[in-house]
Formats: structure tokens, sequence, C-alpha cells
């Protein structure tokens, strides 16, 4: 299984961007997932994560701006950013766990916000 992540670009402050993140096949037991953020010259930080049951949790710098959710298949996962600042300038990646804890990454999607 694959997993395409786009929807990244580049957005003026304030302004918002919705990424996608689609997985090519059903990911045998699915459990979490997550967005996560890497800077230029900073770690790969967590933003938001979905659990299998639905419930989410996000980084306090993102929170009340970011909404994460996913389509009723939970092929497709989806992260709505509000309010952009240019803190949020990063690679964007999706990211899936099964329950033997395999993880599948997307390839990344950039997004770039101006001041």
């Amino acid at each position: 299984v694959q997993l395409q992540a786009c929807g990244g670009g580049f957005v003026q402050a304030g302004g918002s961007l919705t990424l996608s993140c689609a997985a090519s096949g059903s990911i045998v037991g699915l459990r979490d997932q997550h967005w996560y953020r890497q800077a230029p010259g900073k770690t790969r930080d967590l933003v938001a994560l979905m659990t299998n049951a639905g419930v989410t949790s996000y980084a306090a710098s993102v929170k009340g701006r970011f909404t994460i959710s996913r389509n009723n298949s939970k092929h497709t996962l989806y992260l709505q950013m509000n309010a952009l600042k240019p803190e949020d300038t990063a690679t964007y990646y999706c990211h899936f766990e099964d329950w033997r804890k395999n993880a599948y990454w997307g390839q990344g999607t950039l997004v770039t916000v101006s001041s």
C-alpha cells in the first residue's frame, strides 16, 4: 500500500489549504493516522492524529486552526489548515500505522506561507 499526499502550495498568511492523503489500497488492521511536518533544518513533528475510533488530537501550535478528517473508508486522510502562519511552512507528511506497528508514509507535500 502506498500513500499519495497532495494539496500543498504557496499561500499568504491568514489563508487556507487542504491537504489530502490517499492510500492505494486497504491496510489490514489500520490503527492511527497522522499528519507530520518538517521544516528545513528541523525535526519531523506530529501535527495531528486520528485514531481508528475517530478520536483526534493536535499539536498546541495548530489547535483551533487545523482539522484532521478522513473519508468513510479511511482510505483518504485530510488536513484542513486555516489561518496559516509563516511558521507553518514545512513539508507535510501523512502517516498510517497498523496494529503490527507497520508504518506507511506519504511522499510529503510542501506548504509555504508568506508573511
